[in-house]
């Protein structure tokens, strides 16, 4: 369910309304924006198929996947959902090739990469005020730099003991130069090690990560602006089409691009009207991005798209996801909350209450692995048709509106001004 202590009036007469609600969309467009994923879009097709079975198996409803013989990144979804048959056509907006080539950095580089990083954010106070919202995603901004140094420490330890053997092992006339370049030898040994592990630490990926939003001090690089674009360029012949709802999802840093792009085709006249606009953002890290001083385009996009009518924004973080600002208004922590601000609507996923207590034992320190929760199967669901659920929001018969639009904000939301930046494009 989705927590927030304040569910929608359970009497007779609102629960029919709901009903007449079901059997609304008959044909659906999802379009998926990952996080910086470098990994082929393919994974988030199994994971779908997988996750997605297990969901059905527990809610009592019906998904199969086939592929899209001409979209390599896509696959169509026939769900019978809530007494309704609904074909879902999805499709991952790809930018793994962009993270790809942010990450084909050499050992040295990345060690030069970790001191700007960290320079942009405590230089320019951003790592200080979003201590003042969530420590997880704070701590896991921090945990790369600590790794990466404690990685170099032991490298220079282990190549200071191999220097110091072989010095002593040395006739005593001979020079320390074969100890020093024995010592340089083994200490690189050991970082390219670290390196070849990082499946294992993350902190090559993590730090790439940062680095790729404060290289530009939060404005987006050309190259990614050139695709957001494009992205913009297929939700809008979507709109064009006949569906009944075209629902954009962006989870983890693919939330800021969401926004982005939706902001654009508003703007640009491109939403005429006819299929239900959505905007589901899961896991969402805005304010790594927006509390940063060149993001004034994103921080613009914020400002402007929180107060349209031509959309349905949710927003769904949990406090157990420690990589996302849980519970954070992206717009009003940012500083730029309009008046009449409609969105997003800020609900909890609360995975202490949807997975049952061993799921969460299992799961409670794998914290990239919790980030993703969002795209799987929750296991103690009570199976109200507004429980944040997946798979019946990107297959069953409700749109987004529909389904989660008349919960109350979760309680514990987080609504205050905490930007030091707020001008806007």
């Amino acid at each position: 369910m989705i927590a927030d202590g304040q569910g929608p009036d359970r009497e007779d007469g609102v629960g029919e309304a709901r009903d007449r609600r079901v059997g609304t969309v008959r044909r659906r467009r999802v379009f998926y924006i990952p996080g910086y994923d470098p990994f082929h879009p393919r994974r988030y097709r199994e994971l779908y198929r997988r996750e997605g079975a297990e969901q059905a198996r527990l809610g009592g409803y019906d998904l199969s996947l086939s592929r899209q013989p001409r979209n390599p990144f896509g696959w169509t979804i026939e769900g019978e959902v809530e007494g309704a048959r609904v074909r879902t056509v999805m499709d991952v907006l790809v930018w793994s090739d962009i993270v790809k080539g942010s990450m084909g950095r050499s050992i040295p580089a990345t060690y030069a990469q970790m001191a700007a990083t960290a320079w942009a954010y405590i230089g320019s106070g951003a790592l200080f005020r979003l201590m003042r919202l969530r420590k997880g995603p704070t701590i896991a901004a921090l945990y790369p730099v600590v790794m990466l140094l404690v990685q170099a420490a032991l490298a220079a330890l282990a190549g200071w003991l191999a220097g110091r053997l072989l010095t002593g092992a040395l006739p005593a006339d001979w020079t320390a130069l074969p100890g020093i370049a024995a010592g340089l030898a083994v200490a690189a040994l050991v970082l390219d090690r670290f390196r070849r592990a990082d499946g294992r630490f993350y902190a090559y990926y993590l730090m790439h990560d940062y680095a790729f939003s404060a290289r530009w001090q939060g404005a987006n690089p050309p190259e990614l602006e050139a695709r957001m674009e494009a992205f913009g360029d297929r939700i809008a012949a979507a709109l064009s089409e006949d569906w009944d709802e075209v629902l954009v999802v962006g989870h983890s840093s693919g939330a800021h691009l969401a926004v982005s792009v939706l902001a654009d085709l508003i703007r640009a006249g491109r939403v005429p009207g006819g299929a239900a606009l959505s905007l589901l953002s899961l896991g969402q890290v805005v304010p790594m991005m927006s509390f940063l001083p060149g993001a004034r385009r994103l921080r613009g996009d914020l400002r402007f798209l929180s107060a349209r009518d031509e959309l349905t924004w949710v927003d769904v973080t949990a406090p157990g996801d420690g990589c996302a600002f849980a519970l954070c208004d992206p717009v009003a922590v940012s500083g730029v909350a309009p008046e009449g601000q409609k969105w997003p609507l800020v609900l909890t996923a609360a995975f202490t209450r949807t997975l049952s207590p061993a799921r969460w034992r299992d799961l409670r320190w794998r914290f990239f692995r919790l980030h993703f929760q969002y795209l799987c199967a929750f296991d103690a669901l009570p199976g109200r048709t507004d429980d944040y659920d997946y798979f019946r929001i990107t297959a069953g018969p409700l749109t987004l509106a529909d389904r989660l639009g008349g919960r109350s904000p979760a309680k514990g939301r987080i609504a205050r001004p905490v930007n030091r930046f707020t001008d806007c494009a």
